[in-house]
């Protein structure tokens, strides 16, 4: 799949020259580099103690060009480079499972599907409607390799932003519960005094931070309509 800015990538880290990390990207031919100041925030004293060669690490794409791809490792969250890795180990699982089910004819249908996307995500797809699937291995295979698929045990991530809420009003209180309650597919909880987090978990990390941002941008809408202070907890 091609690459864009903003993108997660799991790279390994090939070498260092001065105070510039070069990796080589999953899947991709094209090289990558993160400069000193996108290592990690602050002053950092000894380069290697966030990468040294042969370290996987997980990068934010920044920007990229015909010569190189340059990669953030500071900006990544933890939820993001768990999620990553995650669908790292996923993805060489289904290749494993595709090899002990399709034999010598797994490497094209392995490379049938990367031509589009990850195994990772054709199968995340297919777990609900296998049509795609049964088109390349047939329908017999499918089914084989589905039923191995559905029974590994699946995680989530955990997803989880903190808020501010107050109100100077008499009924402020009422306000403010009132506007929480209203919040049905997220977990609300009090922390302490005007401070608040909203937590969510899911398979689909980016799917989930999209869905927890629109609540929080409509928790603001009506703070504002209803004359209260809303803040968020920068990363």
């Amino acid at each position: 799949m091609e690459l864009e800015e903003g993108s997660l990538v799991l790279c390994t880290v090939d070498r260092i020259v001065g105070t510039v990390v070069f990796v080589k990207i999953e899947g991709e031919k094209k090289e990558g580099n993160i400069i000193l100041s996108e290592i990690a925030p602050g002053r950092i004293r000894n380069l290697r103690e966030y990468v040294v060669p042969k370290k996987k690490i997980v990068c934010k794409v920044l920007r990229i060009s015909p010569e190189r791809i340059d990669l953030s490792l500071r900006r990544v969250s933890q939820n993001e480079k768990k999620q990553v890795i995650e669908s790292y180990n996923k993805e060489n699982s289904y290749e494993s499972i595709l090899k002990s089910i399709l034999g010598d004819s797994s490497k094209k249908a392995i490379d049938k599907i990367r031509e589009k996307e990850t195994l990772y995500n054709f199968f995340e797809q297919e777990k609900q409607n296998p049509k795609q699937l049964e088109k390349i291995v047939g329908e017999e295979n499918a089914v084989r390799i589905l039923q191995i698929i559905n029974k590994q045990k699946i995680k989530k991530s955990v997803i989880k932003k903190e808020f501010s809420l107050n109100s100077a009003k008499p009924n402020g209180l009422e306000l403010l519960k009132k506007l929480l309650g209203s919040i049905g597919d997220a977990e609300i909880n009090y922390i302490s005094a005007g401070k608040f987090s909203i937590k969510s978990q899911s398979n689909d990390l980016k799917k989930e931070e999209k869905k927890l941002g629109n609540i929080l941008i409509d928790i603001e809408k009506k703070a504002k309509e209803n004359g209260m202070e809303f803040s968020m907890k920068a990363k």
